[in-house]
């Protein structure tokens, strides 16, 4: 009987270590933010470290509710940042952040996101106009971006937009209820309008194929439509068990999703063919850590921005494949 007894003991002092070391590194992990590992689902694993943080310009003014920020493979960074009406050009090398020169310009008050050429062309979407507006690598006003060749009864309120790899422009029109695509040179070419069911289209992407990407913030389920698709499809099924209200979405070169949980805190990231892989980061406040983020984009080297909104500063992360 005792070592029956002695024998129950030892296997639950067992199980309650067990149970305790699962515990203790669910805790390491949200105290330690540098290295987020994702989950693999078919792919390569994945893990996420944290470089830094931008938090300030060259003058040491402090960023304020930044909520967009766009790169290139040189690692040059243009920031909306919108709390204080303006862009700030960064160039990141390794941990060392250079420059934060402003861009400021009358025709913008209220930067919520942006893009940016090959050539270093900026486009901008202010939210309170509803406009986009174009930028000159010099930071000089070149105009506004216009639905040309619509008809004169449409509509237009654009709440995203994208440009992709040859410079063509998808704006997501949500009070037309469509996508509309332009050339380079500002010309309308087509549109697709939304799927017939869906809660709230906040935003879309390109990949490198042109396969257009919608993300429905309320059902968080994603859409898409092939380079000659003239209509969306679901990509997913409703995916509310891992995010609580995503609204920005983008694409690596491996064709990976990359979801912008702006009130769960997190990024979620799903395969080509929509399947869940894995999360970037958590909410919180320490460095690594993320507030209600917003846009964010990443370059062939790597490195990943987020604009941390209410954390007032710009993560910077890298992959480790």
């Amino acid at each position: 009987m005792i070592c029956v007894s002695n024998a129950i003991r030892t296997a639950s002092a067992k199980k309650r270590m067990r149970a305790f070391i699962k515990i203790l590194a669910i805790i390491t992990a949200l105290l330690i933010p540098g290295l987020f590992p994702m989950a693999s689902s078919g792919d390569e694993a994945l893990k996420f470290r944290h470089v830094t943080s931008i938090y300030s310009d060259d003058q040491e003014l402090s960023l304020k509710q930044p909520e967009g920020v766009t790169c290139n493979d040189n690692s040059h960074l243009i920031v909306a940042d919108t709390g204080n009406g303006r862009l700030l050009r960064f160039m990141l090398n390794g941990k060392n952040i250079k420059q934060g020169q402003e861009i400021k310009l009358p025709q913008l008050s209220y930067p919520v996101m942006t893009q940016m050429t090959s050539e270093g062309e900026i486009f901008v979407l202010d939210g309170r106009q509803r406009r986009i507006i174009r930028i000159t690598a010099a930071g000089k006003f070149s105009g506004f971006i216009d639905a040309q060749g619509l008809s004169s009864t449409a509509t237009s309120g654009p709440k995203s937009f994208n440009i992709d790899k040859d410079g063509s422009m998808y704006i997501l029109d949500i009070l037309s209820g469509r996508v509309i695509m332009h050339n380079p040179r500002g010309q309308y070419l087509k549109h697709i309008k939304f799927p017939q069911e869906y809660g709230v289209i906040s935003d879309l992407t390109v990949d490198d194929r042109g396969t257009i990407y919608l993300i429905d913030s309320v059902n968080a389920q994603v859409f898409s439509a092939g380079k000659s698709a003239s209509a969306f499809a679901a990509l997913t099924q409703r995916l509310n068990e891992y995010m609580r209200f995503p609204t920005r979405i983008t694409t690596d070169k491996r064709g990976r999703i990359y979801l912008v949980d702006r009130n769960g805190g997190r990024v979620i990231i799903l395969g080509q063919d929509g399947s869940y892989l894995g999360r970037l980061s958590a909410m919180g406040w320490k460095e690594g850590l993320l507030n209600y983020p917003s846009q964010m984009c990443l370059n062939d080297k790597g490195e990943i921005f987020i604009a941390d909104t209410n954390n007032n500063r710009i993560q910077i992360f890298t992959v480790i494949e």
